[in-house]
């Protein structure tokens, strides 16, 4: 969803961007099912538009609802990568407990 906050793109091209990550495995398979459910969802929308190169695009956005949740994603993932980043560097446990 974070690709599509600046601005409305076509699904290939969110696979290439993507893609451009080597953290990131990516496939149609993969990037298509996801933004079904998120159109599904009411996260995203779409709009279909001739292409010059060749069949129409199927281009995506953020919904209000979307850009909503997105917001709520960045603040649980802050907390998530802190949380890790505890464990990893060694100081995961809270030694005033037992246990």
């Amino acid at each position: 969803m974070a690709l599509l906050e600046p601005e409305e793109r076509y699904g290939f091209d969110l696979i290439r961007e993507l893609a451009s990550s080597d953290a990131m495995a990516t496939s149609e398979g993969t990037v298509y099912p996801i933004l079904t459910r998120l159109r599904r969802d009411g996260l995203v929308e779409s709009t279909w538009r001739e292409s010059p190169n060749g069949p129409p695009r199927r281009y995506y956005r953020l919904t209000g609802s979307g850009r909503t949740a997105l917001a709520g994603f960045r603040g649980e993932w802050v907390r998530f990568v802190k949380a890790v980043d505890r464990f990893l560097e060694g100081t995961g446990r809270d030694d005033s407990t037992d246990g």
